[in-house]
């Protein structure tokens, strides 16, 4: 056959046309199954299926309108049809003007597909960082008629988050930011969003004698869908059996892998002692109110728990942690609290080896005895046994800070808030970590975020001070101190303002606020840290070492920071100061250990 008539004859049989329409069409069914295959959940080899049928089928198209011609008798071979009868060119009209119509269509559906994926990307790329298998444990609804049994109803809800954090592949948000979001909220998916997450787990609690009951329901946030849902009617001794066999399901519904080791931790059993728990629940009831007098009722609590159950390992690590945190919220020296929590957790400790918590808290315990080593090894324990446990990876940011190791220091500060990003200490104290990174301007963003959550948490503004004063902005740090001193009269916070005053060149007020702290320490305990930075400040760099020595005898966290600390770039290069930093930051024997 002759070229010209060749093509000639594709033109007449209009299969340019035939071929134009098809690929007008494939690209027109493609943009519509790209928007509604999505939308009813098809699996993603549906749709390359659908391409690979759409290929295929273009040869098939071209073939049939070189062989065949549709006529109002019905679609005939070209060969049968004689030349005056055929309506070729009439059928190629058509084919152009519904070729042009679909052209305009998919043209439409182009640019929508074009909008919706910008606005995709810029409303959903918070929603794409957010791992499938991650949940936040709303606080559960006391339903029980004495409402003095919400420290019950809490009690259910940490068990149940506490046994899921021990799942490494899942994430897991800490009660601490959970606790600011009622059970059966209005808006799941904003609240998910702002912690992170993709599911959320609401439930009640109802208590009557020794009976209790339970109900949980799983929610995928994002979709709103009900994954799971169901009711526990038990014992009060059964309560344990309850909150494994809800965590393991949850682990099971959204696919977490379980390592041997996970699926035992999850259905331990802390106390067989139903009366034991319950003063357990009620002394971290009272821990968590941070003041001296709920810490000495949280510790009374405690030690009910352990007559009750003296194996009862976790109560002996909550008893450490309120020993602990009395030095920082009780006015109680570090020499009287750290005794009683060491053999509390050395007795936790032994009775199980395993418990994430009795390593974090004896992490935080090295940290305060200055052996930042063995604080770190302790630490990185208790994250291995319950990578979501934010407490771990929070306390651990500080004794790598005091070191120098910054980066890492960061690394866990910031996963701390990852997985209780609610939380005002961990968001506070990696503006310090920054600070002592002397990163000023990441510092001074991070402590004005934290205030943004709570504009009267004094700890985010005398880290804001700092951050000021060490980006030459000294009326502004001494208006940041001012704030945090008359938020908490603290000592520390008044040690800020002195030693601001000082570097201001106020050396009178700065002596004001030396002899208000000196005055304190006669009927309460001042850090000899909170003296050094004043000491420091005015010019006493003698005497400013010599309270930095007496910190040292004593112990606490402050003193640990010296090595990185800016406050004390004065002191630098000075032989007894050196000395000291030395003897802080090294490697401890057990001869040297305190």
């Amino acid at each position: 056959m002759n070229p010209g008539n060749f093509f000639a004859e594709l033109k007449r049989r209009n299969v340019y046309k035939v071929a134009i329409a098809y690929a007008v069409v494939a690209w027109l069914l493609i943009q519509a199954a790209s928007i509604f295959l999505p939308a009813f959940d098809a699996p993603p080899w549906v749709m390359k299926i659908f391409i690979i049928v759409i290929i295929f089928g273009f040869p098939v198209a071209v073939i049939f309108s070189w062989a065949f011609e549709i006529t109002p008798e019905g679609i005939k071979l070209e060969s049968e049809i004689e030349p005056t009868k055929s309506i070729a060119r009439r059928t190629g009209r058509k084919i152009v003007a519904v070729t042009t119509v679909l052209a305009v269509i998919a043209a439409g559906l182009f640019v929508y597909q074009l909008v919706r994926s910008k606005s995709d990307t810029s409303g959903s790329s918070t929603a794409a960082t957010i791992a499938n298998k991650s949940i936040a444990v709303l606080p559960f609804d006391n339903l029980s008629r004495d409402p003095d049994n919400a420290y019950f109803c809490e009690g259910v809800q940490d068990e149940i988050l506490t046994r899921l954090a021990k799942v490494a592949d899942l994430k897991v948000i800490s009660r601490t930011s959970t606790q600011h979001f009622k059970s059966t909220p209005d808006n799941l998916p904003q609240i998910a969003k702002q912690l992170g997450v993709a599911h959320i787990l609401e439930g009640s609690v109802q208590k009557a004698s020794d009976q209790v009951r339970v109900n949980v329901q799983l929610i995928n946030a994002l979709t709103d869908a009900h994954l799971w849902a169901d009711t526990y009617d038990r014992k009060l001794t059964d309560i344990f059996a309850v909150e494994s066999e809800i965590a393991k399901t949850i682990a099971e519904t959204l696919q977490a892998r379980l390592s041997g080791s996970e699926k035992s931790s999850i259905v331990k059993t802390p106390t067989v002692n139903p009366e034991a728990y319950e003063l357990y629940l009620k002394g971290r009831f009272f821990s968590e109110k941070r003041t001296g007098a709920d810490l000495h009722k949280s510790i009374g609590y405690y030690d009910q728990a352990i007559a009750k159950d003296p194996n009862y390992a976790l109560a002996y690590v909550g008893l450490a942690d309120s020993h602990l945190l009395l030095s920082a919220y009780g006015a109680v020296s570090p020499k009287e609290s750290y005794p009683p929590a060491k053999v509390a957790l050395k007795k936790a400790l032994d009775l199980d080896d395993s418990l994430a918590q009795a390593h974090a808290s004896s992490g935080l315990l090295a940290t305060l005895e200055l052996d930042l080593h063995r604080a770190i090894s302790e630490l990185e324990r208790a994250i291995q046994l319950n990578p979501n446990y934010a407490t771990a990876h929070h306390w651990l940011a500080l004794p790598l800070t005091s070191i120098g190791q910054f980066d890492r220091g960061l690394a866990e500060g910031k996963r701390a808030i990852e997985l209780d990003p609610l939380s005002l200490i961990c968001n506070a104290d990696l503006s310090w970590v920054y600070f002592n990174a002397r990163r000023y301007d990441e510092a001074e963003a991070q402590a004005r975020k934290t205030l943004e959550m709570d504009s009267r948490f004094y700890v985010a503004h005398y880290y804001l001070g700092e951050a000021f004063q060490f980006k030459g902005k000294l009326t502004d740090a001494i208006a940041e101190y001012q704030k945090s001193a008359e938020l908490n009269h603290d000592p520390f916070s008044l040690a800020m303002l002195g030693q601001a005053y000082a570097r201001k060149g106020q050396a009178e007020e700065a002596r004001k606020v030396l002899a208000r702290l000196r005055e304190q320490a006669k009927s309460q305990y001042v850090s000899p840290y909170a003296l050094a930075v004043v000491l420091t400040a005015i010019g006493d760099k003698a005497h400013a070492i010599d309270e930095l020595e007496h910190g040292y005898d004593e112990a606490g966290f402050y003193i640990s920071l010296i090595k990185v600390d800016p406050l004390f770039d004065d002191l630098r290069g000075d032989p007894r100061f050196e000395a000291l930093v030395q003897k802080i930051v090294a490697p401890k024997t057990e001869s040297t250990a305190k």
